[in-house]
């Protein structure tokens, strides 16, 4: 049975197959949740597995190990810089958790964290992000269990 649980707690001290990082297009280590999971994980370690994908469109993701962190996988969401809503920003933050739930389900992965992925200092609205994150979780849920 597929649910949701929302949390507030640190994203690395959550119990998951995978967590999500926040990242930027060039993988690279950056500050606040994305930040975080780079210094868990040994900045080294995951600094060289991004580098060796080397890129990330926005509204996609990639998959790397999770290395320090308790989790199997780190899945790296590339949502959009917010402008004003009108340049594509909603289809892109669908895209973003889409395809991440997406790489759960090709990679055998049963539970994964997600941070409010742009909400931080890609300056997306808050409402606005959590409604992309809930809707594009809910159909993964309903096309996966065939509602």
């Amino acid at each position: 049975m597929s649910s949701i649980q929302i949390q507030q707690k640190g994203i690395t001290d959550i119990p998951a197959d995978a967590i999500v990082n926040a990242a930027n297009t060039g993988l690279w280590a950056g500050g606040g949740v994305c930040g975080v999971i780079f210094r868990k994980a040994g900045m080294t370690e995951l600094t060289a597995a991004c580098n060796a994908i080397g890129h990330c469109d926005e509204g996609s993701a990639v998959i790397t190990p999770g290395f320090g962190c308790p989790c199997k996988h780190i899945i790296h969401a590339v949502g959009p810089r917010y402008l004003d809503g009108k340049h594509g920003e909603p289809d892109a933050l669908y895209g973003a958790y889409k395809k991440s739930l997406e790489l759960c389900r090709e990679n055998d992965i049963h539970s994964v964290v997600f941070p409010l992925i742009s909400a931080g200092i890609f300056g997306y609205p808050l409402y606005e992000a959590w409604t992309q994150a809930m809707y594009a979780c809910k159909n993964f849920i309903e096309k996966k269990s065939g509602l």
